[in-house]
C-alpha cells in the first residue's frame, strides 16, 4: 500500500543546540538546562511571559513547537502525541524538595507529564486529540502507529509526534509534524533513521 502521510517537517533539541530538517537554529556555549533555555527564548524573541513560569519540560516543548509552528501554522485540530521516559520526575523532585520548607503550589502543577501538551495546547489554541506515553526508550513503532490511527480516522489532519525527555538536566527533544502533504514518507524506520542520526550528530 502506497505511503499516505508524511513528516513534513522536524525539530531536534539536545546538548545546547537545536536544529531542523533544514538548518542549525540555535547553538549555546553551554548546554545547562535553565541557562540555554533562556538562551533560546530570547533567541527566539518568544515574548511569552507565562514561559517563565513553566517547568523545564514545557519549555522545552513549547520551545519545540514554536520553531515547528512557525514555519509550518498549526490549526485547532493539530494533534499532539508525545513520550519519554521519565515523566515528569524531574519537577516531581524539586516539587519534593520544596516540601520540606513550602510546598510550592507553582511546581505541583506541573508534576503531571501532559502538563506539556496543555501549554502546548493554550498557546497555539488547540482544541484537539493528544496523548502522552512512557516507555523505557524512544518508541517509534508506538509513535507511528497511534499517530496514524489518528490520521487515518480523520480525528486530525496533523500530529505533532515525538520525544520530550528531561531527567537529571539533561534534556532529548525530537518532535515531527506528520499530515498528508508528501515530504519524508512517515515510517517506524524513517522515524528510527532521524531520531538515531540526529543524535549522533555534532551539535556545535
Amino acid at each position: 500500500m502506497p505511503n499516505q502521510f508524511y513528516i513534513q517537517d522536524w525539530i531536534k533539541i539536545k546538548n545546547g543546540a537545536i536544529f531542523n530538517s533544514e538548518e542549525s537554529v540555535f547553538a549555546f556555549s553551554e548546554d545547562e538546562l535553565n541557562p540555554f533555555l533562556k538562551a533560546a527564548y530570547d533567541n527566539l524573541k518568544l515574548e511569552y511571559p507565562k514561559f517563565h513560569k513553566m517547568d523545564g519540560l514545557s519549555k522545552l516543548g513549547i520551545l519545540a513547537s514554536e520553531i515547528i509552528f512557525r514555519k509550518n501554522k498549526a490549526t485547532k485540530d493539530t494533534a499532539l502525541v508525545f513520550s519519554n521516559n521519565a515523566s515528569s520526575l524531574e519537577t516531581d523532585r524539586q516539587f519534593q524538595d520544596s516540601t520540606k520548607t513550602f510546598a510550592s503550589p507553582s511546581l505541583f502543577v506541573y508534576t503531571l507529564p501532559n502538563i506539556v501538551l496543555g501549554e502546548i495546547s493554550i498557546k497555539f489554541k488547540l482544541q484537539s486529540e493528544n496523548a502522552f506515553f512512557i516507555s523505557e526508550n524512544f518508541n517509534a513503532e508506538l509513535l507511528q502507529s497511534y499517530t496514524e490511527s489518528l490520521l487515518l480516522s480523520e480525528k486530525a489532519p496533523e500530529v505533532l509526534c515525538g520525544w520530550l525527555d528531561l531527567q537529571n538536566g539533561e534534556y532529548d527533544v525530537f518532535l515531527c509534524l506528520v499530515s498528508k502533504e508528501k515530504n519524508i514518507p512517515f515510517s517506524e524506520e524513517n522515524l528510527k533513521k532521524i531520531y538515531c542520526a540526529e543524535n549522533e550528530k555534532p551539535t556545535h
